[in-house]
């Protein structure tokens, strides 16, 4: 075998992502709100990047190509900036939204307020420290004691301090203390419901009335009041406070407004700060000194880099508002009428009829919101799966949901409808849908099971 080297001329494709490129696409996919924080990290890092104020000159030619010529660019002293909006819409809204307090500042602020004694204020406040965001407290007494070094009789009084705050049921250990916390709190006088709630809370969980009612040899009406009392009770009593996590409020990207009766749409870029280029940086590009070459390249690099970010932001805000488009042309039923007619989508048709990919249709909409006269939706809701009917057309699994949810509105207490009567009802209507997938829907709308909704 004879080994040695060679050279061959090979030809092939390859796809490679430059970093404008990647830029872009984080771009296009960021929603509002994650959008205005990443263009205010840009300003941080690129000096030629700044906030254009109303008035500072007009829309700028786009530029093609890794060859700018920068004199011309600077002499136009313009930006590839996004619309010009409202002075008064620029308000930045976070001054005047507030945070709610956690439920341990909740909790803190009432024992500040409380009249026991100063060690066991301390030892409150410890147990405060360990109670998880749903009110529970995670650690037992014992431990609480031997950690402190201190009676277990005082933390047991330091725990009925905190059990005794606001909101009932916090600092429980577990669910039945929590429960039978707040029937005390609330001076509720119920036999029934406290052996309910000592005895047979899974049974009435599963909706078992009828084997609660013969275990306690009480009438089945009774223990149906009894359990109509015990569920609006709160299971988790700490989970209405904010946490670090929580969620506060949803800032729509697209705004869909009815107007003369067509409906407009507007892409929500108030939150997002209008770019332009620095003017200060003009002279370095003006100035043609060899000394000044270094200075020269890192502006151009900045300038390009700029430049791409302000494009990108263009871009995003046409594919966002195209797509916002297309999917309120063709979802005008749902817009119209309500959820029922919500008609089934797919990206694939989407894509075909803006012109664009799949891919970039799918991060035009990701984690993006739609506020529209019928509520405000995630943009994702208006691609729904459809199921056949018997003839020929398509119904989407949100229209049958909102069947659904009326069905089981409209139903008898006293006879619930089953998994297999809700089948059967749809069959007879040319929707064919099995009973699995009808609990499946039952259980995403959050509809109890049979034994749960019959009434006694």
């Amino acid at each position: 075998m004879q080994t040695g080297y060679g050279l061959n001329l090979e030809q092939a494709q390859k796809l490679i992502i430059t970093p404008e490129l990647r830029q872009a696409i984080t771009v296009l996919q960021l929603p509002t709100t994650e959008l205005a924080a990443y263009v205010e990290e840009q300003l941080q890092e690129n000096p030629l990047l700044e906030v254009r104020e109303d008035g500072d000159g007009q829309a700028a030619e786009d530029q093609d190509g890794p060859d700018y010529d920068w004199v011309e660019y600077f002499q136009d002293s313009s930006d590839l900036g996004l619309p010009a909006r409202n002075e008064e819409r620029e308000t930045r809204r976070d001054q005047f939204w507030s945070t709610p307090p956690s439920l341990a500042e909740h909790l803190l602020f009432q024992l500040a307020l409380h009249p026991c004694s100063g060690r066991i204020r301390e030892i409150a406040e410890y147990l405060t420290g360990n109670i998880d965001e749903n009110g529970y407290l995670q650690v037992g007494v014992e431990e609480v004691a031997a950690q402190l070094k201190v009676p277990v009789a005082e933390v047991e009084a330091a725990l009925r301090v905190v059990q005794s705050l606001d909101p009932p049921g916090v600092g429980a250990r577990d669910l039945q203390e929590c429960l039978l916390l707040q029937v005390e709190h609330l001076g509720i006088e119920d036999g029934t419901l406290i052996r309910l709630i000592n005895d047979h809370l899974q049974d009435v969980g599963l909706g078992r009335l009828n084997r609660v009612a013969q275990l306690m040899n009480l009438p089945v009406q009774e223990v149906q009041r009894a359990a109509d009392r015990l569920r609006a009770l709160d299971p988790k009593p700490g989970r209405n406070f904010a946490g670090a996590q929580q969620v506060r409020y949803i800032v729509p990207d697209v705004v869909v407004e009815k107007v003369a009766g067509e409906y407009v749409v507007l892409v929500n870029d108030v939150m997002v700060p209008r770019l332009t280029i620095n003017n200060a940086y003009r002279a370095v590009l003006l100035q043609g000194k060899a000394g000044d070459s270094e200075a020269r390249r890192f502006v151009e690099s900045r300038l390009a880099a700029a430049t791409w970010l302000i494009r990108s932001i263009e871009q995003r805000r046409l594919t966002l508002y195209k797509v916002a488009r297309c999917l309120v042309d063709l979802q005008r039923d749902f817009l119209d009428h309500g959820p029922k007619y919500l008609k089934p989508l797919n990206l694939r048709q989407v894509a075909e009829i803006v012109g664009l990919h799949e891919s970039t249709v799918s991060r035009a909409t990701a984690n993006k919101y739609m506020q529209t006269p019928r509520g405000i939706f995630e943009m994702k809701y208006f691609f729904s799966s459809g199921l056949n009917c018997s003839d020929g057309s398509v119904t989407s699994a949100e229209s049958i949901k909102k069947l659904l949810q009326e069905l089981v509105t409209q139903e008898d207490t006293r006879a619930p409808l089953s998994d297999r009567q809700i089948a059967d009802f749809f069959a007879s209507r040319g929707l064919k849908i099995s009973r699995r997938t009808v609990a499946k829907y039952r259980q995403e709308l959050g509809i109890p099971s049979v034994s749960q909704r019959r009434r006694y």
